[in-house]
């Protein structure tokens, strides 16, 4: 979960000089950022360095992206014709700097560290495009998705069909996983997910089936629409900490497997606390096969690297402890 995190002390040192997007379209950079918590906090995967909006600068959108405030669009999406505008993605052309970037980061890599990719799904680049940065209510794009199907369902499909060639392109240059980062459909009601998400969501994992990767599907705020994206697809659900794990689990059936769920927000307190709700995410699960521990969302940029380096350390020794 954005294992960087912008708390690493080697990391700040890199984004000193250079900013997130031109370390995402440097692959030595990206490369180094990504292997970065591997070396340093002894995690047990690699994340892919990148922003979720790289896919879409190839598609014809321009944006900024703005400290505090996240990615800013400068075209956003208004119409039907806004819509048409948007071409599609050709990531050999629009993105070579990321399947670089993967191709290097493996080669650093021991080959037993898996490496993941990702990409934004379709519900939450659309809100960024038609938001035209970060919102609370989403107003715009609800307003867009009730009264306008038209727009709407053309833009899902277009990104839903870009997001495909992206993350086959990923898994063409090397990374081992691949997750759908739906940051923000916890806003919708689960009749609304089902109408106007899920089928597009369904679609790019249904065309990332001959990949033969293990896909992970994530959300924030989704424990009322876990059994819906369970519909949509993924071969983990990525759950936050708004839910015990072992409800959520329970919710979607023990024949996926489920990542999480810890509270990024714990790891600012004392070591005492962190076990204290990492033993209780660990025993919730207690020990059933197919649990990948990870926070619910991503690293707070004032996280003490101590903490998360004896948190991941705990976890190490937990776990070995129950398999043996």
């Amino acid at each position: 979960m954005r294992q960087a995190g912008r708390f690493l002390p080697e990391y700040r040192k890199i984004r000193e000089k250079h900013g997130i997007i031109e370390i995402c379209k440097n692959p030595e950079l990206a490369a180094e950022v990504s292997t970065q918590p591997v070396e340093i906090l002894g995690v047990d995967a690699a994340i892919l360095f990148a922003d979720i909006m790289l896919p879409l600068e190839g598609m014809g959108v321009k944006y900024k992206i703005n400290e505090g405030l996240g990615p800013v669009i400068e075209n956003s999406i208004e119409n039907f014709q806004n819509v048409l505008a948007l071409t599609a993605l050709d990531p050999n052309s629009d993105v070579p700097y990321v399947l670089e970037a993967v191709s290097i980061i493996k080669k650093k890599l021991d080959p037993h560290v898996p490496l993941i990719g990702f990409c934004g799904a379709p519900f939450t680049l659309a809100t960024y495009l038609i938001e035209g940065h970060a919102t609370r209510d989403f107003s715009k794009t609800k307003r867009l998705m009730y009264s306008d199907s038209k727009s709407w369902q053309l833009l899902m499909q277009k990104i839903s069909s870009s997001m495909v060639s992206y993350l086959k392109a990923q898994v063409k240059s090397g990374v081992d996983a691949v997750q759908l980062f739906d940051s923000w459909v916890g806003c919708l009601s689960p009749e609304d997910y089902v109408k106007y998400v899920l089928p597009y969501s369904q679609e790019i994992f249904d065309q990332l089936r001959d990949t033969n990767v293990p896909c992970i599907h994530f959300g924030t705020g989704t424990s009322e629409i876990l059994e819906k994206m369970k519909q949509a697809g993924g071969h983990v659900i990525g759950v936050d900490w708004r839910i015990p794990i072992d409800v959520a689990w329970q919710k979607l059936g023990f024949e996926v497997a489920i990542q999480g769920n810890l509270d990024p927000a714990v790891l600012l307190g004392d070591f005492s606390l962190i076990r204290r709700k990492a033993e209780d995410v660990l025993s919730r699960v207690a020990g059933r096969p197919g649990h990948i521990f990870n926070l619910g969302h991503g690293l707070l940029p004032n996280t003490p690297q101590k903490n998360v380096i004896e948190l991941v350390n705990f976890v190490h020794e937990r776990t070995e402890e129950t398999s043996t």
